[in-house]
Order: structure tokens, then C-alpha cells, then sequence
């Protein structure tokens, strides 16, 4: 493998080497497939990143580490080529997304490597061309597009975006294991004409909800969607995750719907917080899993007043 120090005088940009960074979600705030049969996801950034350096070269193959980041190789490759750089050098990402987890950990990482790339060029990609690409790879999640979104995570395509994303804290737990996003997205499952009517219903009570600063309707639909999400991939913790969360008044439960992490949602802006984060955290802790905090990515968040 290439030393991404000892060869430096091979570069060819002005810049030693490039860093991107990219966070991650926690989950989806909402997840299902609408009346028109799409497939559909809701983000929930949070404050966990990848972030890539990419030291260029003009010999030498293209590598990366950690070496299992395959994903992430196919995606520099692709990119480099396709603005006729040379496809060599050496990708290093450091993530703090878990993955197989439903934290969107290589979405993340690939993004993060697009950026790297960026830098170092002093060039801008066009978030349809990271899409076009990652489109080949694997479904994605849409954290390509800032704030809270709507995104057709089969096809890769952005429906809306809701805006930033509030103060919230997740106080999470991990019920273990691993999921392979690929296989799991190739898996056809039924959705009823009744569900599909429901989700469509959600997604306009979560707009709703972000536009009016409704955390109460952000947490019923959050719920909803973790209940409805039991009939394809069942959380062993979920109605004890719901009976804390309403004992000690939180938001709403969130959940990971194709990984492993499911959650109670906080506002940080409750006057309650401190307390309500110590007892629920005690109370997720007797339930015998790994017990984490997330917040959300909301440090550009600006509360409007919506008029009903």
C-alpha cells in the first residue's frame, strides 16, 4: 500500500491532500412507500460524522483505509475518472457511524470521500452526479442535501427538503447485530393500499409538524412509523421503549426502520430536559442493551413562527 506521507511529492494539486466530512442519521424520522408505489425515507441528521482525507498521486493504484470501505473505493474511482484525474492516491476515512446500524455509515463515508475529492481539486460536484454514481452502488439515504429531507432512497432521488432540523436529543439504544442495507432494500414487501393512504398522511403531518415547530405531532408520527415498521423489521424493545418514553414525557420514539438503534426523542429546549434524560437514560439501561445519546444536527437551526 501507498504511504500517503512518504509519497506527497507526487501530488498533483496544490493542496498536500483533501478532507470531506459528512454526518450521519439517526434512523429516519419516517419511513414507508406512498400511494404512488415510491419508497420513501425522512432524515434525521445527527451529530455523528465520517470524515475522508484523500491524498492525491500521479502513480501508484488507488487505496483506501480501512481497506473493507469498498463501497467508498468504487465511488472515488468513479468520481475521479469521470473528471479525468488520475484515479490514484490514498483515501483514509475515520467515521464515528457504526455500521449496520441504520446510521447511514456508508452513505456517509461516500459523501465524505465525494467532498475530500472536492477539496483537493477546488472543484464543486453536483449533488446529481454523487447521486448518479452512489446509484450503481447501493440505495441511499439522502444526507447529501442539508437539513431534514424527503428522499426516494431506491430510485436516489430528493423529493423535498422540510428545513433544518430542531434541538433534539435521541436517548438510544442498540438492540444488536447487523444489517446489510443492499439485501435488505432488495427485499420486496407488501404494503397495503391502507398503509401506503396512512403514509401519505404521515409525511404531510411531519411537514406540517417541522413547519409549525409541532415537536407533539413529530413524535406521534415517529411512533406511528416505528409501529407501522413492525411488520418488516420488528424492535424486540419497542413497547417498553413507548412506556418510558410516555412516562417521562418525550417527544416520541424514533427508530431505525432497516437497522438496529431505536430511540426516544427529547427537545433540548425542555425546561425538564436534564431530568427527564437521567431517568430515561437509568430506565433504557435496565433493559439490558447499549445505551447511547445522539442529538441532532440543528447548530443552523432558526425557529419560525408559522401563522395556522
Amino acid at each position: 500500500m501507498m504511504s500517503p506521507e512518504r509519497d506527497h511529492l507526487d501530488y498533483t494539486a496544490n493542496k498536500r491532500y483533501g478532507v470531506g466530512k459528512s454526518y450521519g442519521t439517526f434512523g429516519e424520522l419516517l419511513q414507508g412507500v406512498l400511494p404512488n408505489e415510491q419508497n420513501f425515507l425522512v432524515t434525521f441528521p445527527i451529530e455523528k460524522y465520517s470524515e475522508c482525507k484523500y491524498y492525491p498521486s500521479v502513480t501508484g493504484d488507488l487505496s483506501i483505509t480501512p481497506q473493507g470501505k469498498l463501497k467508498s473505493l468504487d465511488l472515488a474511482r468513479k468520481l475521479l475518472s469521470y473528471y479525468d484525474k488520475p484515479v490514484s492516491g490514498h483515501l483514509v476515512i475515520d467515521s464515528e457511524l457504526v455500521q449496520g446500524k441504520g446510521l447511514a455509515s456508508s452513505t456517509a463515508d461516500m459523501i465524505a470521500v465525494s467532498r475530500a475529492i472536492e477539496d483537493v481539486f477546488g472543484m464543486e460536484i453536483p449533488v446529481g452526479v454523487v447521486e448518479s454514481f452512489i446509484r450503481d452502488i447501493e440505495p441511499t439515504d439522502g444526507i447529501m442535501h442539508a437539513g431534514i429531507v424527503v428522499y426516494y432512497h431506491k430510485k436516489l432521488e430528493l423529493r423535498e427538503s422540510l428545513g433544518s432540523c430542531p434541538p433534539l436529543s435521541i436517548l438510544a439504544l442498540d438492540e444488536g447485530g447487523e444489517i446489510d442495507t443492499i439485501k435488505y432494500n432488495q427485499v420486496e414487501r407488501e404494503v397495503s393500499q391502507v398503509d401506503k393512504t396512512e403514509y401519505q398522511s404521515l409525511l404531510s403531518d411531519m411537514s406540517s409538524a417541522l413547519r409549525h415547530h409541532d415537536l407533539k405531532l413529530l413524535g406521534r408520527v415517529t411512533t406511528r412509523s416505528a409501529i407501522l415498521n413492525q411488520k418488516n423489521r420488528p424492535k424486540k424493545t419497542l413497547d417498553s421503549m413507548r412506556e418510558i418514553c410516555d412516562s417521562i414525557g418525550g417527544v416520541g420514539v424514533v427508530t431505525a426502520h432497516s437497522g438496529t438503534y431505536i430511540g426516544i426523542i427529547l427537545s433540548d429546549d425542555d425546561p425538564d430536559y436534564t431530568t427527564k434524560r437521567e431517568i430515561g437514560l437509568e430506565s433504557l439501561r435496565q433493559l439490558g442493551y447499549p445505551v447511547e445519546v445522539f442529538n441532532s444536527c440543528s447548530s443552523h437551526y432558526v425557529k419560525k413562527e408559522v401563522p395556522v
